[in-house]
């Protein structure tokens, strides 16, 4: 049970450069803002993981040769949902296009990487892309009080 819904929406917001020792601090705000609005660890520390993932997305595949450029991380709270919004001007993707990687044969063939997405799309309760190339790509990803 969520006990501390805000009555109004609530906006919180990071803009960090898309460097890899940032991913710490974001984790941390987003981690905290799930525990203050009465997830519990469990729930807190899955949308932790997939915030996660967004943002190192962002810094390997948006810029992956300009480290530096903005990731922007925007998070409401209403009496629904928690929402998190992963933003880029970076290189574009179509996510409809990626191949998600089977877990079980990643592990059996010793891949590394490519299961973000699988992982954002399992730990959240709803993602949405939005993708315009260098002008402005989100991953909008939401968590339901239940």
């Amino acid at each position: 049970m969520v006990s501390h819904l805000p009555e109004k929406q609530k906006t919180y917001q990071l803009k960090l450069p898309s460097q890899s020792d940032n991913l710490a601090l974001i984790r941390d705000m987003v981690s905290k803002i799930a525990t203050q609005v009465g997830f519990d660890n469990d729930e807190s520390s899955k949308i932790e993981l997939a915030v996660d993932e967004a943002c190192t997305n962002v810094i390997r595949h948006a810029y992956p040769q300009s480290p530096g450029q903005v990731i922007d991380v925007l998070i409401k709270v209403d009496a629904n949902k928690l929402m998190i919004t992963v933003s880029d001007k970076g290189k574009g993707f179509n996510p409809d296009t990626v191949k998600v990687s089977d877990l079980a044969e990643s592990i059996r063939a010793g891949r590394r990487g490519g299961l973000g997405l699988r992982l954002i799309k399992t730990l959240m309760d709803k993602v949405d892309f939005q993708i315009q190339p260098g002008t402005k790509n989100q991953v909008k990803m939401v968590k339901y009080f239940s």
